[in-house]
């Protein structure tokens, strides 16, 4: 009897042991993970970089949001203020087949259909 109960202590405390020797690779691995992608510290010079390329993008995004340009002249489409393109849509769809007859032709212009597959086949097909 004593040897059967000295045989389960003594798998009780290899299975304690690997669990152990599991937990601690487990903890290893995350230590040596977050070392290994964590992002160099913030100094000033390196914060007021990324100060500076926030302004650069807010501005931008500002600008784009309130002027008007061409972004695509040879098919018409243009980028406008959302103040004036609300207008633009308010005036339009006053009559409402009319507004869905203009925006069919504008889509049929900016989705021009592919070009025909050429007469004679290529060689490679």
């Amino acid at each position: 009897m004593k040897s059967s109960a000295a045989a389960v202590k003594n798998g009780l405390w290899r299975y304690v042991a690997a669990a152990l020797i599991a937990l601690g690779a487990v903890v290893l691995t995350v230590v040596a993970t977050r070392r290994l992608v964590s992002p160099p510290p913030l100094n000033a010079q390196r914060a007021a970089e990324r100060y500076k390329a926030l302004e650069e993008v807010r501005a931008s995004s500002q600008l784009m949001l309130t002027t008007a340009a061409w972004l695509n002249r040879d098919q018409g489409v243009v980028r406008l203020p959302i103040e004036l393109a609300m207008e633009i849509v308010e005036r339009e769809w006053r009559d409402p087949a009319q507004g869905r007859s203009n925006l069919m032709e504008r889509v049929r212009r900016a989705y021009a259909a592919p070009p025909a597959p050429p007469v004679q086949p290529s060689p490679y097909e």
